[in-house]
């Protein structure tokens, strides 16, 4: 009588060896199997954003040596404010003001996620990344490779130019506008939006000059056509950052309008280099007078046909033989049918 733990351990082992891209190296998977595995990558990744959210939370207001704690990040713009412009409360230095029940502790855990997320994020993206890597090629894989790679440290730059110019920003907005009859004390829950609303808005920003060159490597946007559009997105870029940036005040929106076009300048230029590249290889196999509709004239010399591997060769041979013999006895009948 078969034991049940022991089937369903068979199974578990056979569901693991066809994920294994050693036994599975072209990852092909029934519908049933790609459900599976999408939910075990899934909880995968949910356990990583937990456990972040957990160190987060902790660190929010924990200091790790000469790291300081995450909420004195998150303030330090707001405590860079002169003295004479905010609210300080006797013996409670630089703080945030609570409005509601539960609101330190709402705005600690959804800060505490954000961070976490950003610590663990090779963790949950190695899950993506072995979720969608079985179906790509090689070269696609390199390409998606670099594109990761590239996309984190732009989102980083851009989130570190947000909170280098946000002091700036808040400065020109709580000091210059309502004279002496406003001091400022912002609410903890708005004023943790805005930061991370602005580091956001920053980070992702800078990955659309990531998101040209990738364009201009599978051939969808050429440099002669970002040259000739280079003053439309230059314009386009200015008018993005004017209504996306959240503090609408100048310094900010020139900060994230200046860098893209500096960004997207440098995307344009890999663009012409990498077309120049591909036109020069074009006149040297002698595409270049071809239409984009004709085929290239390849110089193809089949090998292997004549010459197969040997299971192949025997089976071939035997087939000849067979295809032989039959048209031997066909004209041997046909002989004995005229004689």
């Amino acid at each position: 009588m078969a034991d049940p733990a022991s089937d369903k351990r068979e199974r578990r082992g056979s569901t693991r060896r066809r994920r294994s891209r050693r036994y599975n190296p072209d990852g092909t998977m029934t519908l049933i199997e790609h459900v599976y595995e999408f939910r075990r990558r899934l909880a995968y990744a949910m356990l990583a954003v937990l456990g972040g959210g957990i160190l987060g939370f902790i660190w929010f207001g924990v200091s790790v040596g000469p790291i300081p704690s995450l909420g004195d990040l998150l303030t330090a713009p707001y405590c860079a404010l002169p003295k004479d412009v905010r609210i300080e409360f006797e013996g409670r230095g630089c703080t945030l003001l609570q409005t509601q029940p539960f609101e330190a502790f709402l705005i600690q855990l959804k800060v505490g996620i954000a961070g976490g997320m950003v610590l663990v994020a090779p963790l949950w993206l190695y899950q993506l990344w072995a979720f969608i890597a079985p179906g790509l090629y090689s070269k696609e894989r390199k390409y998606a490779t670099t594109f990761v790679a590239f996309a984190s440290v732009l989102f980083a730059g851009g989130a570190v130019l947000a909170y280098l110019v946000v002091p700036t920003a808040l400065r020109f907005l709580v000091g210059n506008f309502g004279g002496d009859q406003f001091a400022t004390a912002l609410a903890g829950d708005k004023y943790i939006s805005f930061m991370l609303s602005v580091l956001v808005i920053f980070g992702v920003s800078f990955e659309f000059p990531l998101l040209v060159v990738m364009l201009n490597r599978v051939g969808v946007l050429k440099y002669e056509q970002l040259k000739r559009w280079r003053r439309g997105i230059i314009f386009g870029i200015f008018v993005f950052a004017a209504f996306a940036t959240p503090g609408n005040d100048p310094f900010s929106m020139l900060a994230l309008a200046v860098a893209l076009v500096l960004l997207c300048e440098l995307a344009i230029q890999i663009a012409r280099l990498h077309d120049r590249k591909l036109e020069r290889k074009r006149r040297e196999e002698g595409w270049d007078g071809l239409a984009d509709d004709e085929a290239a004239p390849f110089e193809y010399t089949p090998s292997g046909i004549d010459e197969p591997d040997e299971p192949e060769a025997s089976a071939s041979r035997r087939g000849k033989g067979g295809s032989a013999g039959g048209k031997g006895s066909d004209a041997s009948a046909n002989t004995d049918d005229i004689t």
